[in-house]
């Protein structure tokens, strides 16, 4: 078990994106980052072709506000890495302000998960840079407005104990059984997955056939 002192070497980092994923099903973050199985959809698409006019590297100034592009992230305690949207900086009366804003080509989402990557990515510039960081944005394509994401100690922890449980997963090499649930309908890997299988006993799968299992 490692020790909370204890720090991620380069091969151990894990790509800061699977928390998200993660977060949405242990199932489909094994398929992509255990089995790097992947199947783009239409909404993977629009994502890839909104982030385009973000991911080139460089940099942008207004109202004095520097943002820039494309900004490489680690965070050795966590073992975790990615690549920022958006950091914006800022130095005014109220003090150095430091923000990560990330653009999702949807809308905003009930659940958590656009929260907890862009609260990993505060986690990593907080670590790189020596700054607390308070907020974050997420960037929305389909309301064409921006959510501020107030960087509490609730979405702190649930980012510690997702890249935990990340780590752990990858190094136990095995993927989740599936479970059928009403977030299958929504992902893009539903065919690799095959959840209405994987839910399934041997006695249910018999059941199905018209035979009595086999004990």
């Amino acid at each position: 078990m490692r020790s909370p002192s204890d720090i991620y070497q380069d091969d151990e980092l894990l790509a800061l994106s699977g928390l998200q994923h993660l977060a949405f099903c242990e199932r489909q973050w094994a398929l992509i980052h255990l089995e790097q199985i992947w199947e783009d959809s239409a909404d993977t698409l629009r994502g890839d072709y909104f982030h385009e006019r973000v991911d080139a590297a460089g940099y942008s100034c207004s109202d004095d506000i520097k943002a820039e592009r494309g900004v490489r992230l680690v965070n050795r305690r966590l073992g975790i890495y990615g690549i920022a949207d958006i950091v914006e900086r800022s130095t005014g009366d109220a003090g150095l302000l430091v923000r990560p804003v990330e653009y999702k080509v949807g809308r905003p989402k009930v659940e958590d998960w656009d929260c907890v990557q862009v609260t990993a990515q505060a986690l990593c510039l907080e670590e790189m840079l020596g700054v607390s960081i308070a907020e974050g944005t997420l960037f929305y394509g389909e309301t064409r407005r921006r959510e501020r994401v107030d960087i509490t100690q609730e979405l702190r922890d649930r980012v510690e104990t997702l890249a935990a449980r990340m780590h752990e997963l990858f190094s136990s090499s095995i993927t989740p059984r599936a479970e059928m649930g009403t977030r299958c309908r929504r992902c893009s890997l539903v065919n690799e997955c095959l959840p209405e299988v994987g839910s399934l006993t041997v006695h249910d799968y018999w059941a199905q056939n018209g035979e009595e299992a086999l004990v």
